[in-house]
């Protein structure tokens, strides 16, 4: 199975303002739905990516375990539903339905919000404190499909307790891994990096 790394944008940019439509209950999402909130995780997330379905049980859990905390949530998908029928905001809206997914989950259709954030692939974690300065980004915890090491989302609720907590967040960080996102046809930021298609 082919991988592809995150980026890992420098730690304190800025969080991205972006408006994307809830593909659930159609409601406009954006960094101002947080406000009030002490902590944001934005998510990109795909329907058919082997990685995202590998992790997509504990994203459930992780917004279920958080949703009485202080803590936005948002999940968000970027690929080409052209060529990716899975990741039509309609299956993406089953997908959170199944899930009970207790965070709005949106589709990126110009593609604009993944460049803004610089995100690779799925799943892609960003963690913003309540400044919306970027304090964590990358993998959900060491478990990947086949590795045989169990899905815990370590990795990132370290993260998360600790800006909950008023804790420094730890800088030994490590990159996400997982499909490429699926960019329109040249429509692929500079920035991208791959070691593979996936």
């Amino acid at each position: 199975m082919a991988e592809t790394l995150s980026t890992m944008p420098a730690l304190g940019t800025t969080a991205p303002r972006f408006k994307l439509r809830d593909v659930v209950t159609g409601k406009e999402i954006s960094l101002d739905t947080f406000a009030g909130k002490s902590a944001l995780l934005v998510m990109f997330i795909s329907r058919h990516c082997p990685y995202v379905q590998h992790v997509k049980s504990e994203i459930a859990r992780v917004g279920k375990d958080y949703s009485d905390k202080a803590l936005g949530i948002v999940a968000i998908s970027s690929n080409d539903v052209v060529n990716y029928t899975d990741d039509h905001p309609d299956r993406l809206k089953e997908m959170a339905q199944e899930l009970r997914f207790l965070f709005p989950v949106c589709y990126d259709e110009t593609q604009d919000v993944a460049k803004a954030f610089s995100a690779a692939c799925t799943p892609d974690f960003f963690l913003f404190d309540k400044q919306r300065k970027l304090s964590y980004r990358g993998q959900m915890d060491d478990s990947r499909p086949g590795n045989g090491i169990p899905v815990t989302g370590r990795d990132l609720r370290t993260a998360i307790d600790a800006l909950l907590a008023g804790q420094p967040v730890p800088q030994d960080q490590r990159p996400s891994i997982g499909c490429n996102i699926k960019w329109k046809p040249g429509n692929a930021p500079q920035y991208f990096r791959q070691t593979g298609a996936s």
